[in-house]
């Protein structure tokens, strides 16, 4: 009389985790994203690792919870995966504003994003 098990969102080679509310815009989270896309996960820790950017410690932690799943939860090997997909999307805008000449109102919008990362484990050809 139980439920049956949730079915999983991702294959069974994959793994995924998602952080919110980022304090960046989209397109700039998303150069950092495009950064990562494609590559081996030591190469993509790396290239975080020495990137400029004020949002790429963000998007390591949010690697590294990637790969902690991927090895925790669905027991696949680290030194075989690879950052299959690193998307973002929008999240709120906080807007403020501030009062300018001649009776007008200036606004600010801050943007929040969120970016998903999802680590695919892929077999080395010999």
């Amino acid at each position: 009389m139980s439920k049956d098990k949730n079915p999983r969102r991702v294959a069974d080679n994959e793994a995924m985790a998602k952080l919110r509310m980022l304090r960046t815009s989209p397109q700039k989270l998303n150069l950092v994203a495009g950064l990562i896309r494609g590559k081996k996960v030591e190469q993509a820790l790396t290239d975080l690792t020495f990137s400029k950017k004020r949002i790429s410690d963000d998007v390591k932690k949010c690697l590294q919870s990637a790969i902690a799943n991927a090895e925790n939860n669905h027991n696949l090997d680290v030194d075989e995966l690879v950052v299959a997909e690193a998307y973002v999307g929008k999240n709120l805008i906080m807007k403020r504003g501030r009062p300018r000449a001649r009776g007008r109102f200036g606004k600010i919008i801050k943007p929040f994003a969120e970016i998903t990362i999802l680590v695919r484990q892929v077999e080395e050809q010999s």
